[in-house]
C-alpha cells in the first residue's frame, strides 16, 4: 500500500512538473516572439556597473612629462600599479600631451583623461610587447594593443581627452599592403606569404596559440583598445583618432558599456567597434567616422571561431551616429561562432562615403548561425550601395568557399526612413540549401533607390506598410 502511494505521488509530481515546463516554455516563447525588444530591456537593466574607489593617482606624480616627446610608458605602469595595489581608483591623465607605449590596465582601474589631455602612442613597434591577442578573428601572440586589459574585472577608460594612435600612410597603415595607404611594391606588409596567410593556416591546423608567435617582421598591426576576457567594463566620452587597426575590441568580454565615444579614424581595417565572442554589450551615444565598418559584431574566424564556440549575444546599439564606413551596423565576416540578439535603435546614418546601413556578411568558410537582428527608428540620409545587405558569399583574400554553410534568419527593420538608398533597398543572397529566412520591413520609407531589391535564395520576406520610391511594396 505504501509503495502504491509513493508511485501515485511520483506520478502527480511528474505531471505537475511537465505542465510547469510546458507552461514556462510557452510563456518565454510568447514573450520573445511578440516583443523581442524585452530581451534588450532585460540586458540593459541587469548589466552590472563599474564602481571605483575615490582615490586619484596622477601620472605626473609618477614621473610623467607632458611634452609629447618623453616616453612615459614606465610612468603609466607605475601609476597603474600603485593604484591597483591600493584597491584601485582613478589613474588621472591631466591636461597635456603624453607620449607612451602600450598601457596595460589592471582590475578596479579607471584610466581617466582630463578634457585637454592627449595620449600619443609611440610609432616604435618595440614599445608594444608580445601578448595574447587576436588579429582578424584569429588568436595569436602579437604586438600588444595600445591599451590592453586581460582577465580583468571592473575596469574603465573615461574622460573627454584624446587617444591618438598617430597612424598614417608612413607607419602602421602602410603594413596593410594597400596602395591607398602608402604601400608600394617591395615594401613588406601583412600580405607577404609568411605573415597573414601563415596565421590563418596555423589556426586551421589547430596549432596552440602559444606557438603562433608573430610581432617583429610579421607586419600584423595591433588593435587600439582591447579588453580580453574581462568583465564589467566602461569606455566613456573619449575621442579616438588615427588607429593602427581595429579600434574598440572587446573579445570574450561580458558586461561592457561604450558610451559617448567619438571615433575618427580612416585607416585600413579601422573598424570603430568590434565586439567578439562577447555578451551583454551596450554601445550608445557614440559617433563613428571610420575607414571600415562603424560597428562590426564578430565571433571568430573559421576554425578558430569553431574552437572557441562562444557566440556574441545581446548586443545593443542606441543613439549612435554613423558617418563614413563600409557599414553602419555590421555582423561578420569573422562570425564562425555565431551571433544572436542584436538590437539597434534611434541611430542616424548619413554620408556619401557610407556604403550600407545594416550589413550581414559571412561565407561557407565562416559558417555560423546569425539570428534575431532587430532594427528600429533609424534615420538614414545617404548610403552608396543599399540599406540592408545580407550575403553568404562575402569574398576577400581570394576564394572563401568551404564546407560550413551559414544560417541567417530573423531580421527586422521597423520605422526606418531613408532619403537616398543607393542601388538596392534590400540585397540578400543565401544558399539553395540554406536560404536567408524571415526578413521583415515594417513602416519603412526608402527614397532614391535604383532597384527595390536583389534577392537570391530568400525565404519569407515581408514588406509591411513599406514604401520604396514612393510606391507601396507588397
Amino acid at each position: 500500500m505504501a509503495a502504491d502511494k509513493v508511485r501515485a505521488y511520483r506520478t502527480v509530481f511528474f505531471t505537475i512538473m511537465v505542465g510547469l515546463t510546458i507552461s514556462c516554455s510557452k510563456k518565454v516563447t510568447a514573450v520573445s516572439e511578440s516583443d523581442p525588444w524585452k530581451i534588450m530591456e532585460s540586458t540593459i537593466k541587469s548589466l552590472p556597473q563599474t564602481k571605483f574607489q575615490d582615490k586619484t593617482y596622477n601620472i605626473n606624480d609618477f614621473g610623467a612629462v607632458a611634452d609629447g616627446k618623453t616616453l612615459n610608458t614606465a610612468a603609466f605602469a607605475k601609476a597603474i600599479k600603485a593604484c591597483s595595489e591600493n584597491g584601485g581608483g582613478k589613474v588621472l591623465v591631466p591636461n597635456g600631451i603624453y607620449l607612451t607605449g602600450a598601457i596595460h590596465l589592471e582590475s578596479n582601474i579607471n584610466l581617466h583623461l582630463e578634457d585637454k589631455a592627449e595620449i600619443l602612442f609611440s610609432l616604435n613597434p618595440k614599445d608594444y610587447p608580445i601578448v595574447h591577442t587576436s588579429w582578424e578573428g584569429t588568436e595569436l601572440m602579437n604586438y600588444s594593443p595600445l591599451i590592453y586589459a586581460k582577465n580583468k574585472t571592473n575596469v574603465a577608460v573615461t574622460g573627454k581627452g584624446t587617444l591618438n594612435g598617430q597612424a598614417d600612410n608612413t607607419n602602421w597603415w602602410i603594413w596593410s599592403g594597400g596602395k591607398g595607404y602608402g604601400w608600394k611594391k617591395g615594401i613588406p606588409s601583412q600580405n607577404d606569404p609568411t605573415n597573414r596567410e601563415v596565421l590563418v593556416d596555423m589556426a586551421e591546423k589547430r596549432i596552440p596559440i602559444a606557438e603562433r608567435i608573430f610581432g617583429d617582421g610579421r607586419y600584423l598591426r595591433p588593435n587600439f583598445i582591447e579588453f580580453f576576457e574581462c568583465n564589467t567594463v566602461l569606455v566613456k566620452d573619449i575621442k579616438v583618432i588615427n588607429s593602427p587597426f581595429w579600434i574598440l575590441h572587446p573579445i570574450k568580454t561580458n558586461n561592457i558599456i561604450i558610451d559617448g565615444v567619438t571615433v575618427n579614424s580612416h585607416g585600413p581595417n579601422n573598424d570603430g567597434c568590434d565586439p567578439e565572442y562577447s555578451q551583454n554589450v551596450i554601445i550608445k551615444n557614440c559617433t563613428f567616422n571610420t575607414g571600415d565598418d562603424c560597428i562590426a559584431i564578430k565571433s571568430g574566424r573559421d576554425a578558430d571561431g569553431r574552437r572557441v564556440a562562444v557566440p556574441s549575444k545581446n548586443i545593443v546599439v542606441q543613439n549612435c551616429k554613423m558617418i563614413d564606413g563600409h557599414g553602419g551596423v555590421v555582423i561578420g565576416s569573422e562570425i564562425s561562432a555565431g551571433v544572436n540578439n542584436v538590437f539597434v535603435e534611434n541611430c542616424v546614418m548619413d554620408s556619401p562615403n557610407l556604403d550600407r546601413a545594416i550589413r550581414i556578411k559571412t561565407n561557407s568558410k565562416r559558417g555560423g548561425v546569425i539570428e534575431n537582428v532587430y532594427v528600429r527608428n533609424l534615420e538614414v540620409g545617404t548610403v552608396k550601395e543599399c540599406v540592408l545587405l545580407v550575403t553568404m558569399f562575402y569574398n576577400v583574400y581570394g576564394s572563401q568557399t568551404g564546407n560550413f554553410i551559414p544560417t541567417v534568419r530573423n531580421i527586422s527593420l521597423e520605422n526606418v526612413n531613408v532619403k537616398n538608398g543607393g542601388k538596392y533597398s534590400v540585397w540578400a543572397e543565401g544558399y539553395e540549401e540554406s536560404p536567408v529566412e524571415n526578413i521583415t520591413l515594417k513602416n519603412v520609407k526608402i527614397q532614391k533607390v535604383d532597384s527595390v531589391y536583389l534577392l537570391k535564395n530568400v525565404k519569407n520576406i515581408n514588406f509591411i506598410n513599406t514604401y520604396i520610391n514612393g510606391k507601396k511594396t507588397e
